[in-house]
């Protein structure tokens, strides 16, 4: 359902500057005004844009999922491959390299999901999110410190997201969407 913008509604930026900056994130403050007409500033962090992939098994039946440790949250949880994008690089061409480079597979192709704000009120960090259906072993992973990678049951994922073991967003909602495509699709041969 589309919904024309109302620019009644709007947030009005007046201004915004950087407190601090350097190549993983920046913080500032903007000088916004509401639509209640109230005025102040509000902080904002920008974060560089992310790429991340399903990467599905020929049979569709196994997800490649990195176990690994978040030293933040202090999480250990299942993730996809991905990573930030480069300077003049598409989020599709971040996707293929970082499936290659974390994992040593190659993706056979690659197929745009959705692109998502993980913290639309806070934080700008585009996400970009792609399907692969079908990889081939072509190497060693290059990147080392990027988790233990497995071929991981697409029938466990569900249980594995109720119990915790999936938590990042790109992780859940690319997933989300695959098994939500999947069930669409055997919902649709049933009818």
């Amino acid at each position: 359902m589309t919904r024309p913008e109302d620019d009644a509604q709007r947030w009005t930026v007046h201004s915004e500057r950087p407190v601090y900056e350097n190549e993983w994130v920046t913080v500032g403050l903007a000088d916004i005004s509401m639509p209640s007409g109230e005025r102040f500033e509000h902080h904002t962090v920008m974060l560089p844009p992310a790429a991340m992939t399903v990467v599905l098994d020929d049979a569709a039946e196994h997800v490649l999922l990195a176990w690994r440790h978040r030293f933040v949250p202090d999480v250990w949880n299942w993730e996809l491959p991905g990573g930030l994008l480069e300077e003049n690089e598409s989020p599709a061409e971040t996707a293929a390299r970082e499936v290659e480079e974390e994992t040593g597979y190659r993706t056979r192709s690659i197929e745009h999901l959705v692109t998502f704000e993980p913290m639309i009120g806070m934080v700008r960090n585009a996400h970009h999110v792609f399907l692969s259906r079908g990889a081939e072993r072509v190497g060693e992973a290059v990147e080392v410190n990027e988790g233990r990678f497995e071929w991981v049951p697409l029938a466990q994922v569900p249980e594995l997201i109720a119990k915790g073991r999936i938590v990042n967003s790109g992780s859940l909602v690319g997933l989300l969407h695959v098994l939500a495509l999947d069930g669409r699709d055997s919902g649709s041969q049933t009818e």
